[in-house]
């Protein structure tokens, strides 16, 4: 039965968070609030929490999950990130834009693509999310909460909470989310002289990154 956390989203409560992220550390699932949709949260180093937010989202190993970050140092950490690749990064973060790059050694390769070594990373925006991401102390890897079968993402915290509250540890409620999920770039190819490849349109506007 999920614990159901009703925050003010740019002023959330500090206790009411780190209550989430004690059961994150337990190996809960978390639904929580973006700067898109919702998103389901797990912690990094934890196979089996990795393995449920897969099931619970209905995707398999080649599908990208992402590492939300608090900053892009801390970005930099888990991703091989050239001089070029950071100045687009810099000119879209924080944002509703999710980066498709080649994973440093700091990411577990279970988590990476199994052909391409790609991990999917962004830094939100969105003051719960930040602040939960600061109480945990490390990157959260997420994916977009798409319910199994359907197309689009869920926005509203309550109605995650009656369709999935035996699924999930943890539902983050900071009021509604858009119902736009990120804009998804591919920067690999620009690692090796090519140019950003767009994945997914979203609502990451691509023109305030030149594209």
């Amino acid at each position: 039965m999920a614990q159901y956390f009703e925050v003010h989203p740019d002023n959330p409560h500090a206790r009411l968070l780190k209550q989430a992220v004690s059961l994150l550390a337990r190996g809960g699932i978390a639904a929580v609030p973006t700067d898109s949709s919702y998103a389901l949260v797990c912690q990094l180093d934890d196979k089996a929490a990795a393995d449920s937010l897969r099931r619970i989202r209905g995707v398999d190993d080649k599908h990208h999950l992402t590492l939300l970050c608090r900053d892009l140092s801390e970005l930099a950490n888990y991703a091989r990130v050239d001089n070029k690749q950071f100045r687009l990064l810099k000119a879209a973060t924080p944002g509703p834009y999710t980066f498709i790059l080649e994973a440093s050694k700091e990411v577990p390769r279970r988590l990476s693509h199994p052909s391409r070594k790609t991990i999917g990373l962004r830094v939100p925006e969105h003051k719960t999310l930040q602040a939960l991401l600061e109480l945990h102390g490390a990157p959260l890897l997420a994916t977009t909460l798409i319910p199994r079968g359907e197309t689009d993402p869920l926005n509203d915290a309550q109605d995650i909470r009656e369709r999935m509250e035996h699924e999930l540890a943890a539902v983050i409620d900071a009021g509604a989310c858009p119902l736009q999920p990120t804009t998804v770039i591919d920067l690999t190819e620009m690692g090796v002289g090519g140019d950003p490849v767009v994945v997914r349109r979203g609502r990451g506007e691509l023109s305030a990154l030149g594209l």
